[in-house]
């Protein structure tokens, strides 16, 4: 970008924030503050914690802020700029979302990614625009931190979560020492990874780390040049890895597919609507269930561009109908048996996805063991088949809240809210992907207020009685009782 359009840029840039900042007046934003301040073993406990501070944290964090919940704060584990996944596994070259979707804006046209750009790049380089660039993507999140002035705590990594009675007390890793913290709810913004982590399959299990990883890994790829390289999967994730190691100079790239078709069509794509925003998590348990077992078994396609990105390279090759059946480690190099011979590489890249199961995770120890899931009473003979990812999925209130598998054994799951991908069973795809987060903050935010003000009804109830501004003098009439008791006597 040319100084002057750099200059430009700036310029239009701070007369948006102005433009969001009169907006917020105008509406009022952010409410007042309103919750009563709380103290637990003589510290001051937070309103809410959020454990998060990708987008799906920001807009969970921005919309309790604008809902007067002011006493709160973003925990994130990474460095300032480096939150989710943008700039560390997230190895497309652009976002797959149209780039026309409001994202985290809040219902705020000034606080979308279109008004950011066109603030400084204009509205031809907006129509010239195919898809985001993912670095861009990352810069917007930053910029919508620091616009609405978010509290967002970096470096800070959750350890443990315990019951504190009528609190929440969180074990926190801040830069290396060791902190505890307190809060009346908690929202766990993990993204992707959800509640579980990486999906490894069996047939990697004892396999040396220095000949795989997960496609959510931080990946060496300048090591794998002149390698001989394999990704399991179709997905995007395999796509996009596929690709890195290919412009990285990877000798050969094997695409190790189990499925005998490529899927093609984005099925849920096709149907989205407000409705299914609105809908999905309002539908009976069988429905719900039928429409994401459904998806599930048709797949997502990867997108276009991603394949061609590694169809164009003369050396990779894609292996459909190629199941693995052993993976060894062998002089050095990977035996791999497949469904179609034995295949030799140098590395292997597993674009296995992520799982649901929350029991292996130290941080949630604490809360695991009572967490009632879709396999603990919501799945029923008639939804179909088994699918683990889907059955291991939290059952989740209409917060989502957690629920107990046993009354009364774990009170303080229905103040943790999971805001994540694990909680797409139960209300759709509001807490993960671009199109419909502010759909789900605003759901979230919502809950959390409610559930606030019933806890300190009474509080509340007595600030009624004491408030005592009069809004009339006592000068605004004269009181005619007199001049009519008198009349009616004659």
């Amino acid at each position: 970008m040319t100084d002057v359009a750099h200059t430009h840029g700036m310029v239009g840039l701070a007369g948006l924030e102005a433009r969001l900042a009169q907006d917020l007046l105008y509406l009022e934003l952010p409410a007042k503050p309103w919750v009563p301040e709380k103290r637990h073993e003589g510290e001051r406990v937070r309103d809410v914690v959020v454990i998060g501070a990708g987008m799906c944290g920001l807009a969970a964090t921005a919309k309790l802020v604008l809902t007067g919940i002011t006493n709160v704060v973003a925990y994130d584990a990474a460095p300032e700029g480096s939150e989710g996944p943008w700039v560390t596994f997230a190895r497309m070259n652009t976002l797959r979302s149209p780039k026309s979707l409001a994202g985290p804006s809040l219902g705020l046209p000034q606080l979308t990614f279109r008004a950011w750009f066109t603030a400084q790049f204009g509205e031809q380089a907006w129509e010239d625009l195919d898809k985001i660039p993912k670095d861009m993507w990352m810069d917007y999140l930053v910029w919508y931190r620091r616009v609405l002035n978010l509290p967002v705590e970096n470096g800070v990594r959750l350890t443990g979560i315990h019951d504190a009675g009528d609190v929440i007390a969180l074990d926190l890793l801040d830069h290396g020492e060791a902190r505890r913290v307190f809060t009346r709810h908690l929202v766990l913004a993990t993204g992707r990874s959800g509640l579980g982590g990486a999906t490894i399959p069996p047939f990697l299990e004892g396999v040396d780390r220095r000949f795989w990883a997960h496609s959510a890994d931080d990946i060496d790829f300048k090591a794998l040049r002149g390698k001989r390289v394999a990704v399991i999967g179709a997905g995007a994730s395999a796509m996009d890895n596929a690709a890195t190691a290919l412009e990285a100079g990877a000798a050969s790239l094997a695409m190790l597919i189990r499925r005998k078709e490529m899927p093609r069509i984005n099925k849920m794509t096709g149907i989205g609507s407000q409705g299914v925003i609105h809908g999905m998590h309002r539908l009976p348990d069988a429905w719900k269930w039928r429409f994401v077992d459904y998806t599930a078994a048709q797949q997502t396609p990867p997108p276009r561009s991603s394949t061609l990105r590694v169809s164009r390279h003369p050396h990779a090759r894609f292996y459909l109908d190629c199941g693995i059946r052993s993976v060894v480690e062998r002089n050095g190099a990977l035996d791999v048996e497949t469904t179609q011979g034995k295949m030799e590489f140098d590395f292997l890249i597993a674009a296995t996805g992520f799982s649901n199961g929350f029991t292996n995770r130290e941080e949630f120890a604490g809360i695991a063991p009572f967490i009632r899931t879709w396999a603990d009473g919501r799945q029923t003979a008639d939804m179909g088949p088994m699918r683990s990812n889907m059955s291991d999925a939290p059952d989740l209130g209409p917060d989502f809240e957690f629920r107990e598998k046993v009354p009364g054994t774990c009170p303080m799951l229905s103040r943790i809210h999971c805001f994540n991908d694990a909680a797409m069973l139960t209300h759709g795809k509001v807490s993960g992907d671009i199109p419909a987060v502010s759909a789900g903050a605003d759901r979230l935010a919502r809950g959390i207020a409610a559930a606030l003000f019933a806890a300190d009804v009474e509080t509340h109830f007595a600030n009624l009685i004491a408030y005592d501004t009069p809004e009339l003098q006592g000068d605004e009439w004269v009181d005619s009782t007199p001049l009519l008791q008198v009349e009616g006597t004659r």
